[in-house]
């Protein structure tokens, strides 16, 4: 049993551990000047992993950014400190160091792309560093912004297998208590994206933020399967999230956005 709870734990974001080198984030100030915001280039996207760290899902949907928007937009994909499974505040200053590192480049308020926990560790860089002086937008995917089920059994039969990113993860947990407690109006505008068909962040809809534009992906698409793992590359997934980042102002998407959402993301580059 303690097998399959380690197991579960593990899965809570989908996402084997991929050790990463930390960028060197020494010599960028921690306000550079924000260059103002283009709407003909959406400024760098930053992409931050989940729990566990794995970049192999978004450097796929990296490049389909980078591939759509020319050579004059960085897409990165974070590399977290350690596994990524070590505390989450420790990752929004790692997101942070990124942030300063491409506006120190020259790009405009940047797009944060944050996949399941790494939408937490988007949130909690925006409260601590002001994302809203930063960021153009800020994009989630399947993020459980309210916690996760799979955390809570972990930390309850299995604390051993439950780090302390697994911890916060727990629905009510201080970290998440004192985000929720924040204010939307200081935010930059959200867009949250989730499936009905996630079987890792439960209940679902833990991804739903107020302020945000919230959108079940099966609101746009109906009847579309889409797995949590499959959230980064999903073409519905992989349709909007070109499509926010070269809209100058951010909405839902409707159904009847469903077909060419779906051969936008689908077109590869």
């Amino acid at each position: 049993r303690r097998r399959t709870l380690v197991a579960v734990v593990a899965l809570v974001v989908v996402a084997g551990a991929v050790a990463g080198t930390v960028r060197g984030l020494a010599g960028h100030p921690d306000q550079p000047a924000v260059p103002p915001a283009d709407d003909g280039r959406p400024g760098d996207v930053l992409l931050v992993p989940g729990y566990g760290g794995s970049i192999t899902a978004l450097g796929e949907l990296a490049g389909r950014i980078a591939a759509a928007s020319g050579s004059g937009v960085h897409a990165t994909v974070v590399r977290l400190a350690g596994d990524g499974t070590g505390d989450l505040q420790v990752q929004a200053n790692v997101l942070n160091g990124y942030v300063n590192q491409a506006l120190a480049r020259g790009s405009g308020p940047v797009t944060v792309i944050g996949y399941s926990a790494g939408g937490v560790v988007a949130w909690l860089w925006d409260v601590e560093y002001n994302g809203v002086a930063k960021a153009r937008r800020i994009i989630t995917l399947g993020s459980p912004l309210h916690g996760a089920d799979l955390a809570a059994v972990g930390a309850a039969e299995a604390p051993d297998a439950c780090p302390q990113a697994c911890e916060e993860l727990v629905p009510g947990s201080s970290m998440l208590h004192r985000l929720q407690g924040t204010g939307s109006g200081t935010r930059p505008p959200w867009l949250s994206l989730w499936s009905t068909d996630d079987q890792v962040v439960q209940p679902p809809d833990s991804a739903r933020l107020p302020g945000a534009v919230n959108v079940p992906l099966q609101s746009v698409c109906p009847g579309v399967s889409i797995g949590h793992g499959q959230l980064p590359t999903a073409p519905l997934v992989v349709g909007i999230v070109l499509r926010t980042l070269h809209s100058a102002a951010l909405s839902p998407p409707r159904a009847s956005d469903c077909r060419s959402l779906q051969a936008l993301g689908g077109s590869g580059p």
